[in-house]
Parts: structure tokens; C-alpha cells; sequence
């Protein structure tokens, strides 16, 4: 989904800083989740042009992403989970006064575009769904995914669920799995759902069921270019670039 031309034009005057008369131009290494890809991937070139920074970002799923840095991998900054970014900041290896939330997405059920739409308004007919689906697929090490298995112990199907599971390693290889009719539901972040073309969003979990996963950032204590990793924290965390995050399916802050 391309943001709309007045939400460029709010980024562009938001991001019209003299950085780069302060700050000298730097490559900023980022370890980004996959679950603010489509975003980040908007709001790049902006910051980009009105930096004069560069951006070398790497996406992927966050526990592995967090396995890297503990691993010793060199990185600018992160944008991890909750979870993530406080145990890298207690093992040292991100400046904790640096953690600040960006967005939030809610878990939702995806399906092939065009396939009937089915019923999963409540937990009643999200469990009469799942139960009567050929194919469930989650991505096993993502936050959504884990979530959503506990959701399968709390409604009490799990065990029905399981045999018919297909685990994916990451959302893109869930979406890839609906596209392709080889997973007839998928679970998933719902913004990551949204960036996926010939996947179609039924909706987001039950409220009563529903749970947001937080991306936060966190600067490498090892940094020598903390202070534009800073700066992208400032954009990345400003009113005008949640006009972005919103067009994506997300909530900022």
C-alpha cells in the first residue's frame, strides 16, 4: 500500500531538520522485525533524503534477528518486540534509555484472495472456523505465531489444531502459503497480512482474544553512529510519520 500524497508532504515538512548541518552523514544498520517492513520501507527514502543519512535495514523475524545481535552481529539499531529489546538492553548490548515505542499491531486471520470469507467475529466462530479449516498456518518463531498457539491452548482446540498446522518461518512464508492454496487460514500480524498481494485480511482476532505485539527500538551500546541512530528514532517516533504506520494497519506509538 502506497501512503497518499498528503502524507508525504506531512513527512517531508515533518523530517525538514538540519541533521546532517549537525550531524555527519552515516550509514545507519538497522535489524528491523518484519512486522514494520512495509512501513519502514515507505518512511526510508524520506529520512533518507532529508538526513542525508543512509539506511542498510535488514528484515527478518525478531527472536532470530535477537539471536544475531547476542551472537555478536553489528548493528546500529534494532526494532524488536517488547520482550526483545528489554533483555538485549539487560545484557548490555542496547542503550536502554534509548527504548521507544514506534507501533503496535493486533493478530489477525488471513486467506486467499477471493476464497469464501468465513466467520471469526467471536471466539465461538473463530474456533467453529479454524476447527472446520483443511490447513492452519503461523509462523512458529514469530510473536504473532506464539501468540496465537497460546490462543489455540485458551479456546481448548489445540490439540484438533496441531495435526493440520503448517509452521512457517516466517509471515512472508504464511502469506506465501495462502497465495498458493497450501494453507487455507493463516494467522498473523494484520499489517503483515495487508502487504501481502493476493491475501485477503477476514479480520482481527475476537477482542476478547485480541493481543498487540509493541516494535520498540533500541540503540547498539556498541554504536559509532548513535547519534543518527538517534535521529531515525526521533522520525520513526514523530505524529506526522503515524499517518504511515495507520495507512499500514498499524498503530503508532
Amino acid at each position: 500500500m502506497k501512503i497518499g500524497s498528503l502524507a508525504r508532504t506531512i513527512i517531508g515538512v515533518a523530517v525538514m531538520l538540519p541533521l546532517s548541518a549537525t550531524i555527519d552523514a552515516a550509514e545507519i544498520k538497522v535489524l528491523a522485525s518484519n512486522g514494520v517492513k512495509a512501513a519502514l520501507e515507505e518512511l526510508a527514502p524520506a529520512f533518507e533524503r532529508e538526513s542525508g543519512h543512509k539506511l542498510n535495514i535488514q528484515f527478518g523475524v525478531a527472536v532470530p534477528l535477537k539471536r544475531q545481535i547476542e551472537g555478536g552481529a553489528a548493528f546500529d539499531l534494532a526494532i524488536l518486540t517488547t520482550a526483545g529489546i528489554d533483555d538485549l538492553a539487560k545484557q548490555g548490548k542496547v542503550d536502554a534509555a534509548t527504548r521507544t515505542n514506534i507501533a503496535r499491531s493486533g493478530v489477525g486471520i488471513g486467506i486467499r484472495a477471493g476464497a469464501p470469507r468465513p466467520d471469526i467475529s467471536t471466539t465461538e466462530a473463530l474456533k467453529r472456523t479454524l476447527l472446520a479449516a483443511k490447513s492452519v498456518s503461523w509462523a512458529k518463531e514469530g510473536a504473532s505465531g506464539v501468540y496465537f498457539a497460546s490462543v489455540l491452548q485458551r479456546i481448548g482446540i489445540a490439540d484438533q489444531i496441531m495435526p493440520k498446522a503448517i509452521l512457517a518461518p516466517s509471515g512472508a512464508d504464511v502469506g506465501a502459503l495462502l497465495v498458493t492454496g497450501k494453507a487455507e487460514l493463516g494467522a498473523l500480524l494484520v499489517n503483515e497480512l495487508m502487504a501481502v498481494r493476493g491475501v485477503e485480511v477476514v479480520g482481527p482476532l475476537p477482542p476478547e482474544l485480541q493481543n498487540y505485539t509493541v516494535f520498540i527500538t533500541g540503540v547498539s551500546s556498541g554504536s559509532k553512529d548513535a547519534a543518527a541512530a538517534k535521529a531515525l528514532i526521533k522520525f520513526l517516533s514523530s505524529p506526522a510519520t503515524g499517518a504511515v504506520f495507520k495507512s499500514q494497519g498499524q498503530e503508532p506509538g
